[in-house]
């Protein structure tokens, strides 16, 4: 079977494995304490133009969400997400189970808007009511976003701009930001990202790392006892050093945007092929996740042969399926895919 289903399935790039290897032996503290983290946060820092920043190594994208938000948030806000936002829709309710209230917001491809987050907020403080209701404490969003679209520099100025106005900070879930930062039609920089948002994570579990994202804080920002939190949630590594060395590998000599530039080429690849062959697409996703729609007929057939994602249901007759591409994917898989659309 070809597999198209996600970013994660594989292993990790090989230069981690290697590196992995090579270090296995080594005696290092505990907890994030070791040379291997301490120089990928330097690289990060490096990397975000933040040499300022608070850099966090995490075991996965929920836990990062999760204790981001419970931290970042006291215990009557909420966070704004777009209606189909990660922590709205695909976390179990993990957001929720801390407490907090995901406030779901309609979005224009998964992008929320600067004017539609101001008129929501604006509506809840002239609400006189509004002492009774969950506040609006923080603004999430995802870069790509859960259809693969990505943010302009125009609209995460917008957006910070707005959380500024009423003083609450900006998250971006950056869970496959390396396939975001290597698309060539982007304006929108690790640089911006950390001058823009108060808080982020870089991806590493969907961008060629066994496990693990990065944390930052940009704005001198950092919640209280942060690590403290990472541990009452589950999220924090004793071997902290596996974490810190995977990012210090993909943050060495561009290995981070050379896997997200590699996923890109596949999945133009893909595109193309699906265009010329007449399939519809849902959206005109950029990044690797290609969602195209199929009958059911057309759905049942192409499973028997190849794995992909349910993304939604169209309509009685219609699927909207996502085929997604990563840093693992071979040409022949591709080519392979291609030969029986």
């Amino acid at each position: 079977m070809l597999d198209f289903v996600n970013d994660y399935a594989e292993g990790a790039h090989d230069k981690i494995l290697d590196r992995l290897r090579e270090t296995n032996l080594e005696s290092t503290p505990g907890y994030g304490n070791d040379s291997f983290c301490e120089s990928a946060r330097q690289k990060i820092r490096k990397a975000c133009g933040c040499e300022g920043a608070d850099v966090y190594f995490l075991v996965g994208g929920t836990q990062s969400n999760q204790v981001v938000i419970d931290s970042v948030l006291r215990g009557y806000e909420g966070v704004i997400a777009a209606e189909t936002g990660h922590i709205a829709v695909h976390e179990a309710g993990a957001i929720e189970s801390t407490g907090h209230k995901v406030l779901g917001l309609p979005h224009e491809e998964g992008r929320l808007q600067p004017d539609v987050v101001r008129r929501y907020i604006k509506d809840f403080y002239a609400d006189a009511n509004h002492d009774h209701m969950m506040f609006p404490g923080m603004v999430y969003i995802s870069h790509p976003t859960e259809y693969g679209t990505l943010y302009t520099k125009q609209g995460l100025e917008g957006l910070s701009a707005v959380c500024r106005e009423y003083g609450i900070p900006l998250y971006l879930d950056g869970a496959r930001l390396g396939y975001g930062l290597a698309c060539a039609d982007t304006d929108v920089s690790l640089e911006d990202i950390a001058e823009y948002c108060d808080v982020f994570y870089i991806g590493g579990t969907k961008v060629g790392a066994l496990c693990g994202e990065a944390v930052v804080f940009t704005k001198e920002n950092t919640p209280r006892q942060f690590l403290t939190l990472m541990k009452q949630h589950g999220a924090l590594l004793a071997k902290g050093r596996l974490l810190g060395l995977q990012f210090d590998v993909l943050f060495t000599d561009g290995l981070y945007l050379e896997i997200g530039e590699h996923a890109l080429k596949m999945a133009a690849l893909l595109k193309k092929a699906f265009a010329e062959k007449g399939y519809r697409f849902y959206i005109e996703s950029p990044t690797n996740q290609i969602f195209i729609v199929l009958d059911n007929r057309q759905m049942e057939e192409l499973g028997k042969k190849v794995n992909f994602s349910f993304w939604e249901r169209l309509d009685d007759e219609h699927t909207v399926a996502r085929f997604v591409t990563s840093w693992a994917t071979q040409e022949s898989a591709v080519r392979g895919l291609i030969s029986i659309l």
